[in-house]
Order: structure tokens, then sequence, then C-alpha cells
């Protein structure tokens, strides 16, 4: 049946024969009865103009007439333009608020400046294969130490292929590893497992000299074309081979004859360092190149030795004595003279810049900032040491490293303390970051140096001062100097002068109370003694001793990286008199802040906070560094230290200390924290 095209009336018509059909039961026999002798079957006639079949199509909703007239009706118009302009409006006012969050929120802190740097002097950190020195394969054992300490920037003393006349530093291959420490296969596999645990690895490097025994010595001492000016040479006296007076930093003169050359070389550290040529551009492209290499492996940064002797004065005029009266043939140490041609020589710092541009380029890919850290001795002349940060324009190294608090042991006292760290933070280019360092290979341990009551509170001071501090192997569980007899004496310095050797600060790590300290678990040798303490004072001890020194140095390390006003905020000095430095931590819209009091002093003694209004009348100790007063509540006209104690105070308050004392406060990188939906912003 079928429904005309027009909706007129359908009727029954006579059908057509089908000759297929056949009746159920004729045996299924063909039958040719004519087609008036069968029975006819009624169908559906369709009419003329409707022959064909035309199946109907589903209902398809409203017409597009009727949508249409609908539509434009008020009641449908006006949501529909209400629904589209409102979304717009959330779109543009989206993109407004994230292009000001954007714009309004301060840069994002690097990974130097969240974590310290811990310091790997790699003969004295674990020895692998038990031969009494440390290695690679052996510092790979002990990456989790870094994690238990929360500590994620490793600064690694030189492994290069070396003759070792000072350790390491004294290079022979500058792309090899000394097979003392492994190997190139050794280097990868650690820096990868570093890598795969959030490690970030800190290669020294050392721009000012090699070996004696390296290539590019060999072949300028024979006068090779391309290396002839590789090293610094001048004519001179077989006999008395002093071109001037110019002295080493070992002692004595800074040149040595050589027989090959006939001239003489300089070295402003041992004979076997002659100091390279860097205005030569070929040696300065050199330098780059090593950069480059070891940038390609994926090291993480540098620290720049020694920079400030990269270049001396092209004159070589006798240096100043600090004794006009001293007769000159007794002039041979670096004191006796002032250093105006032999250090911070104009265009030292063009040069270093080059190699921060070469590092640049290697800092593009996100997450994977390049560091740079330079290592200069400067004193008093703490404005040479400011140079290192470059200008507002062009960056140098991150940060020169700050070696002002080595000389806390001089006068363990509040005002000397303070009078350290002001040195610093009173010098430093506005909005630079500062740095700390209280320890490394060349100076004694601050537990024998200021001695083993002050080590709890020094560390404290380290972790809690602004910006990033730096910590020597050791330091975190309170390791102190060796004694050295004469003939244990391993260091080249200490071999001139048995009082200058730096090996009592050299030896072994102390992991635990087993054989060597557990250093050398397969031997029992060791390139220098162990510390007699170290059955007592060792990682493995320390770590299940809530009140240790390493228990301390965790936990302040977490709360320095947990809390804003230490990465933050601004530090303002409170205190200080003869035995007590004090300051204070804090961040504009963070209601905590964090009061620290140091008793730098031989005795117990009562500080009053009295006249600073901003801090509440109670205060809370939220730490300290003799266990016994955690969580001790103070008034502040009477907060009690003991001599080598320090506390710090979390308090609550929205009143700031710096508005009122700009003076005496501090802040690198100034941001605010808004604390009703958490975000820090520009202020």
């Amino acid at each position: 049946m079928s429904a005309r095209k027009d909706g007129g009336p359908m009727e029954l018509g006579e059908s057509i024969r089908n000759p297929g059909f056949k009746e159920a039961g004729d045996g299924g026999s063909a039958s040719s009865v004519s087609g008036s002798e069968r029975r006819r079957s009624s169908a559906v006639k369709l009419d003329a103009d409707a022959q064909e079949y035309t199946q109907v199509k589903p209902y398809a909703g409203m017409p597009k007439e009727v949508l249409l007239l609908h539509s434009s009706k008020a009641r449908y118009r006006v949501p529909r333009e209400i629904l589209f302009w409102l979304i717009v409006c959330c779109t543009l006012a989206l993109v407004a608020v994230t292009i000001t969050i954007i714009a309004m929120s301060p840069p994002c802190l690097r990974w130097w400046q969240i974590s310290p740097v811990y310091q790997v002097y790699p003969r004295s950190f674990r020895d692998s294969d038990g031969d009494g020195v440390g290695d690679l394969k052996g510092i790979k054992e002990k990456l989790d130490h870094f994690l238990d300490l929360n500590i994620k920037a490793v600064w690694i003393s030189p492994f290069y292929r070396s003759p070792m006349k000072d350790f390491g530093y004294d290079v022979e291959d500058f792309r090899d590893i000394d097979p003392l420490f492994g190997n190139m296969k050794d280097f990868e596999e650690l820096l990868a497992e570093m890598h795969n645990k959030g490690l970030r690895l800190i290669m020294d490097f050392i721009p000012n000299h090699t070996s004696d025994r390296h290539r590019w010595f060999n072949l300028s001492r024979t006068r090779d074309p391309h290396y002839e000016d590789y090293y610094v040479w001048t004519d001179c006296d077989p006999a008395s081979p002093k071109p001037n007076n110019w002295v080493s930093i070992f002692g004595n003169s800074s040149w040595t004859y050589d027989e090959v050359r006939g001239q003489c070389y300089l070295h402003q550290f041992l004979k076997e360092q002659p100091d390279l040529n860097v205005r030569n551009p070929d040696v300065v492209q050199e330098i780059k190149d090593l950069i480059i290499f070891w940038l390609e492996k994926g090291v993480d940064g540098f620290r720049m030795d020694a920079v400030k002797h990269m270049l001396e004065a092209a004159h070589l005029r006798d240096e100043p004595q600090v004794d006009p009266d001293l007769p000159p043939e007794l002039v041979t140490t670096e004191w006796d003279l002032y250093h105006d041609y032999t250090t911070s020589q104009v265009g030292l710092h063009d040069m270093l810049r080059e190699f921060r541009a070469e590092m640049d380029t290697y800092s593009r890919e996100p997450g994977r900032y390049r560091f740079m850290v330079t290592e200069s001795y400067d004193y008093e002349e703490v404005e040479k040491t400011m140079m290192y940060y470059g200008t507002p324009l062009v960056k140098e190294s991150d940060f020169p490293f700050n070696f002002y608090l080595l000389d806390l042991p001089h006068n363990t006292s509040g005002w000397w303390a303070k009078h350290l760290v002001d040195l610093w933070m009173s010098n430093m280019p506005r909005g630079q970051w500062p740095n700390w360092v209280v320890g490394n290979h060349d100076r004694s341990r601050i537990g024998s140096s200021a001695g083993r009551i002050y080590v709890r509170a020094i560390n404290l001071m380290l972790l809690t001062l602004p910006g990033t501090p730096t910590t020597y192997y050791g330091e975190e569980i309170g390791m102190e100097n060796i004694n050295i007899t004469q003939s244990e004496v391993q260091d080249p310095a200490g071999k001139y002068n048995v009082s200058l050797s730096r090996d009592p600060e050299r030896s072994p790590m102390q992991w635990n109370d087993e054989m060597n300290a557990g250093f050398n678990s397969i031997t029992n040798i060791t390139w220098l003694p162990v510390h007699p303490d170290y059955e007592k004072v060792n990682v493995e001890a320390q770590m299940q001793d809530e009140g240790s020194v390493l228990s301390q140095y965790r936990f302040l390390n977490a709360l320095r990286q947990s809390e804003l006003p230490f990465l933050r905020g601004w530090f303002c000095y409170v205190l200080a008199d003869t035995d007590v430095f004090s300051y204070l931590r804090e961040l504009d819209g963070h209601k905590e802040a964090y009061l620290v009091v140091i008793n730098f002093g031989k005795a117990s003694t009562t500080t009053d906070l009295s006249a600073i209004q901003e801090l509440p009348e109670q205060l809370r100790v939220l730490m300290s560094t003799n266990p016994a007063n955690d969580g001790k509540v103070f008034q502040k006209s009477r907060v009690q230290t003991e001599p080598g104690e320090g506390v710090v105070i979390r308090y609550s308050t929205y009143t700031r200390f710096h508005p009122s004392h700009p003076a005496e406060c501090y802040v690198s990188e100034k941001a605010c924290y808004l604390e009703t939906i958490g975000i820090l912003y520009k202020c």
C-alpha cells in the first residue's frame, strides 16, 4: 500500500498474477493452469500518477520557517543574547585576570636559590673500591644522603685527569676523568642518576692554569707555532729565575725556569701549575670549548676557581711591598705584597661574561638553567668581590662565593657576627642574591676553629640568613679537624709549611660507627686518618637522634624551603651586642614571621627586646639548638639563651618591622603575599 503524493484516496484494484506462486501441498509440481482458472488475489492499485513506491521520511523537527518565526520573538532572543555576551565577558575577564597574575607575579626562584649547595670533596666522601680514596661510584652510592637533607645542588671538587700535585686542581686533561676516581662512564652514570633523583651537579672548573703535564704546556715549551703563547713566558736568568718579585700563593717566587724552552714561566700556585695566557684569544676559545664539552654532557653549573688570578699585568713590574723596609730577598709569601699586578686586572670581567654567555645558550631549555659561581678571596676589598655579580645590563656570575663568615671564629660575639653579615649585605648590589659559606676544603672546619659549642648555632644562622647557604661535607653532622703528623701530610701546602696544611679539614666522611667510619668498608685503608670521634659523630647515629646536629640541620633546611619569609621575605637586624646577634624574617601580607636569637658569647644571657614594638609580648620557641628549650615561652623583655644556643621563634602579626626601620632591612627579590587566595605578587 502506498500513500499518494497528492494526498488523495487510495483504492483496491485487480492484482497482477505471480507465475511463481505455488499452493501448499501441490507436491511442488509446476502448474500450467491458465490465469482465468486460478483464484485471483486482491492488491492495492495505485493511480496512474503514483505508480512508483515512495518511502515516507522521518519527521525532522520544526520547519525552518516556523523556527525563524519563533526565534525572533523577544522571549527567545533576549536570553540568547544575554548568554552570548555573558560568555564573552567571562572569557575576557579570565584572560585579563590571567595576564594580571602573570604580570604581577614575582619571578620564580631557581634551583640554586631554593636549595643549599653541598660541597663534596671526592677523595674523602665515599670509597667504593677499597683503595682508600673516594670516587665517583662512592658518591653515587650516597645520593640518598642529599635527599634526606633536602639538598638538590651538589658541587663536586675536581676529578679531572691529574698528576695530583694539588689534588685535582692541576689538570692534565680537562676532557677525561682521573682513574683514581673512575672513568667517563662512571661520571655519566652518576650524572644520570643525580638527574633521576632531581639533583643538580656543579663541577669545579679551573680556567687559570693547567698541570705542567698538560699537552698544551708540552707543546708550548717546545715552541709549537700554535701553542707557543698558550702560557705566560718571559726571558730570565737561569741562575736566578726571578723576572720580578711576584710571589706564589704557596710561597716563594711565581717563576720557574724551563730548560727546554730556555725561558721562565709564570705559576701563581705550584710550579707544576703553569698559568694560562688568557690574553691569547686561542686560549680563551679553548676554555669556552671545554665549558661547552661539559655542558653537552649535561652538567648543571660550574664553580669557577681562582678567577682573580686569571689575568696579570703585561708589563710584569714589581708589586709594591706591604713593608717597604723589608729586604726584597725576604719577600716570600703572598702577604708580603700588594697584588696590584697579579689579580683583578682590567679585562677579567669581560672574559667571565663571555663564559656566562656560553652557559646562557644552554639555559634556554625550561628547567635546565646553568649556574655559575666564582671563587675570589678579596678579603677587605669587598667591592672587588661584588663586581662578579655583573652589571644591571650584563650578567656575570649568579653570585660570587661569600667567604666572610669564615672569619667568625676570630671573635665569636654578637656584634662581630652582625659585622660579617652586614659586610656582605650592605655592599651587595641592589636586587642581587646573597650567599654564605662557613667551611670548605681550604679552611678549618667551623667545629674546630670556632669550637664545638657553636656548631649548631652557626648552622642555624647559615640556614636562616637570606640567600643560598653552602655546606661543606661533614658540617651537617659537626665533623671536626683531624690532627696530622709530619709523616701523614698529603697537602703540598703542608709540605712547604706543616702549619699551612689543609689536610685536617679533608678527613674521610663519617657515615657510621663501623670500620673506617663507613668510608671504606672493603679494606682498612684511608688516604687520611679518620677522626677518632667517628663512633659517635656519624650520619647513621645522628639520623636516629631527634636532637642531633644532623636532625636540626634537616629541620632548619625544611623550614627554610617551606616558609615564604625565609626565601622571599625581608631580613632585618634586631639587636647585636657582645653576646647576642638577633634578626627577623618577615614577608608583607604573611601573618607569620620569624625571630632568630643566637648567643655567640661565653655565658648565658637574657636579651631584652621590649623596645621592638612590632614583636608580641609573648614569644614561643619553635626550635632551639638545645632541644630542652623547644616550645618554651618567653616574655620579649626576657629571652634567655645559653652560650652557643640559637633559637627560632615564630609569631603571628600583620605589623611589619621593615617599614619603620628601612636602614636595618634588606630584601633581594621583593614580593608580597595575598593570604586570602594564597599567591605572591609584586609590590
